[in-house]
């Protein structure tokens, strides 16, 4: 029987994101023995220094290139030197919609000893995912401008949802609430009262293939906005939520941030048939760069969620034990206030997931 091999894309970006890759990776060295599989890394430059040298985001091969690799480990994109839009769309949102990874999965887990700012709420109330539609919606770029710089200018943003779009979010939402296995709960998260062509379509869906095909999973539905109220006052109510790119671009900051901050905060962009990019939700810090005091655990947190997807999901629960480890040393989870440097806070989650 062959070892299990897998070769990896590794872009470490902007900023700090080089820094925080560099944990990430000391944790897969660490746990890959351990748990008898292989991996090879090979890194890409894409990011602002190689916009600034090229004037390019993007070479024409990289998007066959990265389908090449069984997953792609991601730092972070974003230059203070490069005009906000142009990396994020040249280069994430790219690669995004060419490798067709149509899920953002966003887990929203409060840890033993990180703080939140939701009063008299744990670890035990805060524990929850949010699976983003991630290919179509406002985001996929349909509309343009009409007069535009004159007094009379119009702009139009169109919303673009399709059955099988749509289905097939529903579908890997449905999927993951009955293997996560909790409350088997999947909450649709939409605006049917305003947004009535969208939402109709989301919500036919939602109840045709659930009452189809998963007669286990219980169906809930929630405005956006009574979403976001009630991720506040009470989290524990939800177990997976599934919603369209916008909602679920504001529902996750806002789960980032009762989970304890964007330094804890992990996220998917997936392919279930291809090639899938995983990420810290958190920017490129550039202030920090080169200091050794921001906060990798997000990176790691994304690796985690690699490691989980690819299917090694011992490892990924060896990566999670080694998390929880450094939380509980850990004095915060703000940059430079850690109690430890950034290699530091990975050398605590690596000799806990090493075993």
């Amino acid at each position: 029987m062959s070892q299990r091999s897998y070769k990896i894309a590794v872009i470490p970006g902007d900023g700090t994101g080089p820094e925080v890759v560099a944990e990430g990776l000391k944790v897969l060295g660490a746990v890959a023995p351990r748990f008898g599989f292989k991996y090879e890394t090979h890194a890409f430059d894409f990011g602002g220094e190689r916009y600034k040298r090229t004037g390019e985001t993007l070479p024409e091969s990289a998007v066959d290139d990265l389908r090449q690799f069984d997953a792609i480990y991601l730092g972070a994109i974003g230059h203070p030197e490069v005009k906000p839009g142009i990396l994020e769309k040249g280069i994430l949102l790219a690669l995004r919609f060419a490798l067709d990874q149509y899920i953002n999965l966003r887990p929203v887990k409060l840890y033993p000893n990180v703080d939140t700012p939701l009063k008299d709420k744990g670890p035990e109330d805060v524990d929850f995912v949010v699976v983003r539609e991630n290919t179509e919606g406002l985001y996929c770029g349909a509309g343009g401008f009409l007069r535009k710089g004159t007094p009379h200018e119009v702009a139009t943003q169109e919303l673009i949802a399709t059955r099988m779009g749509v289905e097939r979010c529903l579908r890997y939402a449905f999927d993951y609430t009955r293997k996560r296995n909790r409350k088997k709960t999947l909450t649709l998260c939409g605006k049917t009262n305003v947004l009535t062509y969208a939402f109709d379509l989301w919500e036919r869906a939602f109840h045709e293939v659930g009452e189809r095909d998963y007669p286990d999973i219980k169906r809930d539905y929630a405005h956006v906005d009574a979403t976001c109220m009630w991720m506040v006052k009470n989290p524990d109510w939800f177990d997976v939520i599934v919603t369209d790119n916008m909602f679920g671009d504001i529902i996750t900051d806002l789960g980032a941030m009762i989970q304890g901050g964007m330094g804890v905060a992990a996220g998917g962009n997936i392919n279930p048939q291809g090639v899938s990019m995983f990420e810290p939700i958190g920017g490129s810090a550039p202030k920090y760069t080169g200091m050794g005091v921001i906060n990798p655990l997000a990176a790691i947190a994304a690796l985690q969620m690699l490691l989980e997807t690819v299917g090694e999901a011992e490892a990924a629960q060896a990566v999670e034990r080694g998390i929880i480890y450094a939380c509980s040393r850990m004095k915060s989870m703000a940059a430079g206030r850690m109690g430890f440097s950034t290699s530091g806070v990975g050398d605590l989650v690596t000799s806990a997931a090493a075993g």
